[in-house]
């Protein structure tokens, strides 16, 4: 018969887990916390705020946006060093970068030339190497009488992604502006004009390492017509989406705007 040679051991002096603290657990759940918040905002996303009229009908005051600062690559957190640069920015793309003028300023435009593209104004028309930029205009109809917050347009045809295009946010000034549709690369979207012809006949060259960028308000827009290009490093990031949007003609919050990807 074969003997019983199973083990068994004796636990009786092993010593016991010591539970953590409650104010352990919070502050160990805070601190990754924080640190993951961290390195998202220096890497991956970073939340901004809409403080000015230059990007509307796009972007209104108190819009609040997510910017990926991981599209165009990866730079050393809080520096204008870039790890990598595996991307630039095409026409069309609405980017957060530092003001030229006053580093310790974001602002955000809409990129029209890349390094190499010949601009010209004529009147309030664009020219990108000798090319007119399509537009239509945009004939607007009045304030929605079911959402106080919208301006109903009526619907245009034979351009591209027009069928999305329904709507345009509530401002109180919308009489005093004209709105097109406009196609800059592969980006369809409003511009407003008020009838002043901004730097009519201005002509730039885009050079190596810039960007030429205007804001979608064209005639009250302080941009690359005024101060000039945009250097590539100074890329914060690409425009996502909106959040969160606070209405500050009418009070109140713009429901229908969160979650608004930013074309």
């Amino acid at each position: 018969m074969k003997e019983n040679t199973q083990t068994f051991v004796d636990r009786t002096h092993d010593k016991p887990v010591k539970k953590k603290s409650n104010v352990r657990e919070y502050t160990e759940a805070l601190v990754t916390a924080v640190l993951i918040a961290f390195v998202l905002r220096a890497f991956v996303v970073e939340a901004f705020k809409i403080p000015s009229k230059s990007m509307v009908p796009t972007l209104m005051v108190g819009d609040h946006i997510f910017v990926n600062k991981f599209t165009y690559g990866i730079r050393v957190p809080f520096t204008k060093k870039w790890v990598t640069q595996y991307k630039t920015p095409k026409r069309g793309e609405v980017v957060v970068f530092m003001f030229p003028g006053n580093e310790g300023l974001d602002f955000i435009k809409r990129v029209v030339g890349v390094p190499g593209d010949h601009i010209k104004f004529v009147g309030d028309d664009l020219y990108i190497n000798n090319q007119k930029i399509q537009n239509v205009p945009v004939q607007v109809e009045g304030q929605n009488p079911k959402d106080k917050r919208e301006l109903l347009i009526q619907s245009v045809s034979g351009f591209p992604d027009a069928q999305d295009y329904t709507d345009l946010p509530y401002s109180p000034e919308w009489k005093d502006y004209s709105y097109f549709l406009e196609r800059l690369g592969e980006h369809t979207h409003y511009k407003q004009e008020s009838g002043l012809h901004f730097r009519d006949g201005q002509e730039v060259v885009v050079p190596e390492g810039m960007l030429f960028v205007m804001g979608d308000n064209r005639d009250n827009s302080s941009d690359s017509r005024e101060w000039g290009f945009v250097p590539l490093v100074n890329l914060k990031g690409r425009a996502m989406f909106i959040w969160l949007s606070w209405d500050h003609d009418q009070g109140g919050v713009r429901w229908d705007r969160f979650g608004k990807w930013i074309k």
